[in-house]
């Protein structure tokens, strides 16, 4: 039996009707459950940058030339994107454990190919299927969240979420960087193969059907009177927040792309140096998203929102003047410091938001959120090295734009909740 409840959720201004079920609401978001979603989200990052610094090793082992090795990393990335756009409409339509479990377990699989490899023929073709399965967990996990909390409670489980999820991108080279000559590039991959262990091992024990068929079955049915569930993903708050997220995510994306030669070439730290920089810069991210989690309690999710957008974009204007006036590049590093760490206000309260405005949909919302994600970190990481490595500004443009559009999508975003206020 199914009970329709009406849900207020005063930061998008909607008054939304969904169809829930009593033992949906009941499972809550439990410590554990939230653990293990932030490891689902965090293995296909992780996977992405863990192995970089094994590249020169890669292209002698492998006898392939610098761009075939390359072609393991955007093999990666293609997987990862068009997973998500698939797992996200099926875990809407089957649920979302059946493709939790498939994706893992293509995850697994692809991981040991990985990590046998004979050539860099079969190693691209892994790479593609460990993209493509690892991206059913940071899709599927987002759903899962938007199942069980709304408002504030759905913001506090995605800032917290993404403790685990936006540090993974930061501290995965540089582990990759200390044991690329200990273990080499096999045992690195070796490792991805662990998590991947660890993340199927984890879903089949921890998580619990959210979207069950009795509420699937209400929401085709009320999709037949309204028509398809993609046009809902028109709603120009989704759109608007979701732009609110890839925006501000490539300004991390940027930021780590050119952070090697930014501390090292022009400021001058040695590996040591670059290390604590990125480190203490990761930390940052993290305490601020604790910080968003308490925050979110008594204050509006829009409203923290908002706060971490302007913090952003104040330090993207910072770090640009500095670029252009020719300051110390040692004070670089100040602006940057806080531009990532202000993102902890940004992540998980946008991407709550995001769903929280199509909650019909929530897992067709989080493949468009994620796939905008991948896309756009594609997009900004070569862009910021086109000036070569003995200049930021390249960076300061792509971090400024994106904190720009990251800010006119949030006012389109707003403006549609005032309008439906």
């Amino acid at each position: 039996m199914s009970y329709a409840f009406i849900t207020m959720t005063t930061d998008t201004g909607t008054i939304r009707a969904t169809i829930a079920t009593p033992t949906t609401k009941q499972q809550g978001i439990t410590t554990a459950l939230l653990l293990v979603l932030g490891l689902l989200s965090a293995v296909a990052p992780f996977a992405t940058d863990l192995y970089l610094p094994a590249f020169p090793q890669m292209t002698t082992e492998l006898g392939a030339s610098a761009t075939a090795v390359q072609l393991t990393l955007t093999a990666f990335l293609v997987g990862v994107t068009a997973g998500q756009l698939v797992f996200g409409p099926l875990s809407d339509r089957f649920g979302r454990v059946p493709p939790l479990i498939a994706g893992a377990a293509v995850c697994v699989l692809a991981s040991i190919a990985a990590v046998l490899a004979p050539n860099i023929g079969v190693l691209i073709a892994a790479r593609l299927l460990q993209g493509l399965g690892g991206a059913a967990g940071m899709v599927i996990s987002r759903a899962v969240i938007s199942d069980l909390a709304t408002g504030k409670s759905a913001a506090r489980a995605f800032s917290l979420m993404m403790i685990v999820g936006g540090v993974a991108p930061v501290v995965a080279p540089l582990l990759g960087g200390l044991l690329t000559g200990p273990i080499g590039w096999r045992g690195l991959l070796s490792i991805v193969l662990g998590l991947s262990v660890v993340m199927l091992v984890a879903v089949l024990a921890v998580i619990r059907e959210t979207h069950l068929k009795e509420h699937r079955d209400a929401l085709r049915a009320e999709r037949r009177g309204s028509g398809s569930a993609l046009r809902a993903l028109r709603s120009r708050t989704f759109l608007g927040y979701t732009a609110v997220f890839g925006f501000a995510f490539a300004v991390m994306m940027a930021y780590i792309s050119a952070s090697p030669f930014l501390y090292q070439d022009m400021i001058g730290f040695g590996t040591v140096g670059y290390g604590l920089a990125f480190g203490l810069n990761a930390l940052a991210l993290m305490g601020v998203s604790i910080l968003s989690a308490k925050l979110t309690a008594t204050r509006s999710v829009t409203g923290v929102l908002s706060l971490g957008i302007v913090l952003v974009l104040a330090s993207t204007v910072a770090f640009a003047l500095l670029v252009v006036s020719g300051a110390p590049v040692i004070w670089l590093a100040v602006p940057l410091f806080t531009a990532v760490g202000s993102l902890g206000l940004v992540l998980g309260n946008a991407t709550a938001l995001a769903l929280g405005a199509v909650p019909s949909a929530a897992g067709s919302a989080s493949a468009v959120l994620g796939a905008l994600q991948f896309g756009l970190a594609a997009l900004v990481s070569p862009l910021v090295s086109i000036g070569g490595s003995d200049t930021a500004a390249p960076l300061a443009i792509v971090m400024l734009a994106a904190a720009v559009v990251a800010v006119v999508a949030l006012l389109a975003a707003r403006g549609r909740t005032s309008t439906a206020r």
